[in-house]
């Protein structure tokens, strides 16, 4: 079967005005046809698609290139072509024939051609960065990339899955920066020494997203210019600017002043104190970070299924979103975040002491029982790490909080050495094998197996039968399929796992009242310049 996606968004309007190029100083307000920013832009270290995997280069990327498959604004759970017009499953779902849309160019004018593709994947393979393993698990490595990927024609590549995967679960991979496309040619002009231009595409761009880079200095501003010939008509803004604003009040100054349009990391304070401003809103977007409670199965007393149950009715979910997180986190109790394909958002476990002491009871604790309770030794992980102490004593449980630093705290995570810890993972990629792989997968429980990578090993749990479970969900090419066994996962881990999932990150913002259409996702990669207009 072949599936051809429809037309795309329709054009955006076009800016009445041409950028400006001068610099930007303090004024009553940015340019009608500019779109300012401010944020702290200090974890930027590179804008190559094939490397970047921090928060701020990963949506300046989103905005600099296309990839086959994304997630565009107006459904952020639905999975379209970027620049692939169709695709069709081989009988065997082992591969996946790519047809390009017809006329789309790089910035440089180029042509965008499956050659292109078939480059660009295999550069982010080769180069082997970061983020390159999340495409290596179609079964990809630098020795056989080149087979893999194939340009038939010049609008047609050939993707071979060489891992038992789905095909589905393949698009979404494909969907992530790592697998942006790059201009072959604009890049090879820029190859040192073989390096497939990684050392230039630092601080260069040569995509065709709706921007293209004009101008980054590290930790000052980024400036993106608007690209005439994208394949939805050129942005609203014809220019948009990033300021490096490290400080939350100056950003809120600078927003309320009319400096910047958007300020990126407003605390919960200072958005709530926006609220007498009418030329100013509060913004607020999922975020995929998930705040969760694991028990050390090796533990004689949190392995005990009473326990761990009255862990999840222990938890003051409400007075902590009512109070020190407020703004910050919402209330989410799955292993997958809300706002993203497949995510199970039912909240069945309430704070309910009553319940908790009489399943307890149950466990036959010891009254000597104590354990300690690891977290990182920064807000907000210090409050609920305190808040899970109080309500343990509540239960007649004595605990310890250990507070760390990311660098001690993670070792001793990986190497099994907590009892109960507060910690946080989010997705790499818009796929909930990302996250089942981590929560209820682990192929091989013993410690000498180092599955460091999964928290089913972290802590000790040989998920039995979820494993498999993962396995087929990630090989089923049926998304209604995947979606229905994704959402038994989710169950069965929310019901008898390790984890206490607790809560969602929120991503807030504030931005000023005529601004409409800025869009952001659960990713980075779904963070959107193109939609936004004044």
């Amino acid at each position: 079967m072949i599936v051809k996606f429809t037309t795309p968004l329709k054009s955006l309007s076009l800016a009445a005005m041409l950028a400006t190029t001068a610099a930007f100083p303090a004024i009553a307000e940015t340019p009608a046809d500019t779109f300012v920013i401010a944020r702290n832009t200090a974890d930027a270290i590179t804008l190559d698609p094939a490397e970047c995997f921090e928060f701020t280069g990963g949506r300046i990327v989103a905005n600099l290139y296309e990839r086959l498959f994304l997630f565009e604004p107006d459904n952020l759970t639905k999975l379209v072509g970027g620049i692939a017009e169709s695709y069709e499953f081989s009988d065997d779902g082992k591969k996946i024939t790519v047809k390009l849309r017809p006329g789309l160019t790089f910035h440089s004018g180029n042509p965008i051609t499956a050659a292109d593709v078939a480059y660009s994947l295999g550069r982010a393979v080769k180069l082997d960065k970061t983020p390159a393993f999340i495409i290596k698990q179609i079964g990809w490595t630098p020795e056989n990339v080149d087979e893999a990927v194939v340009a038939v024609d010049d609008t047609t590549v050939e993707i071979n899955i060489l891992a038992d995967m789905s095909p589905a679960l393949v698009l979404n991979l494909l969907s992530a920066g790592v697998a942006s496309i790059v201009d072959m040619k604009e890049v090879q002009k820029h190859e040192v020494d073989g390096d497939m231009g990684y050392a230039w595409l630092k601080d260069h761009s040569a995509g065709s997203g709706p921007y293209k880079l004009k101008t980054w200095k590290a930790n000052e501003v980024v400036m993106l210019d608007a690209f005439d010939d994208y394949r939805q008509g050129k942005p609203a803004m014809n220019r948009v600017v990033i300021r490096h604003v490290a400080e939350p009040s100056a950003q809120r100054l600078l927003l309320e002043k009319g400096d910047v349009d958007a300020a990126m990391e407003l605390t919960a304070d200072q958005l709530k104190g926006l609220s007498g401003n009418s030329d100013v809103s509060a913004e607020s977007y999922p975020k995929g970070y998930l705040m969760y409670l694991a028990s050390n199965m090796d533990h004689p007393v949190l392995s005990k299924p009473e326990v761990r149950e009255a862990l999840k009715y222990m938890v003051d979910y409400d007075g902590m979103v009512g109070s020190f997180l407020d703004g910050q986190y919402k209330i989410h109790q799955n292993f997958w975040p809300s706002g993203m394909w497949a995510a199970a958002t039912d909240t069945p476990y309430s704070h309910n002491m009553e319940k908790a002491k009489a399943l307890i009871a149950d466990a036959g604790l010891d009254a000597d029982t104590k354990i300690t309770i690891d977290t990182l030794n920064k807000s907000p992980f210090t409050e609920v790490a305190q808040s899970v102490q109080a309500s343990l004593k509540e239960l007649g449980i004595d605990s310890e909080i250990i507070l760390s630093d990311g660098a001690t705290l993670w070792p001793k995570y990986r190497a099994r050495k907590h009892e109960l810890i507060v910690a946080r993972w989010g997705p790499d990629y818009s796929d909930p094998h990302s996250n089942a792989d981590a929560f209820a997968h682990n192929p091989n429980n013993d410690f000498e197996a180092k599955l460091t990578g999964k928290l089913t090993w972290r802590n000790a749990w040989p998920a039995d039968g979820l494993t498999e479970l993962t396995d087929q969900a990630a090989a089923e090419s049926d998304p209604e399929v995947r979606e229905e066994i994704y959402a038994k996962l989710q169950k069965m881990v929310q019901e008898d796992s390790p984890f206490t999932i607790m809560f969602q990150a929120i991503g807030t913002f504030g931005q000023r009242a005529n601004v409409e259409g800025f869009v952001n996702g659960v990713t980075s990669d779904q963070a959107y310049y193109k939609t936004v207009t004044k």
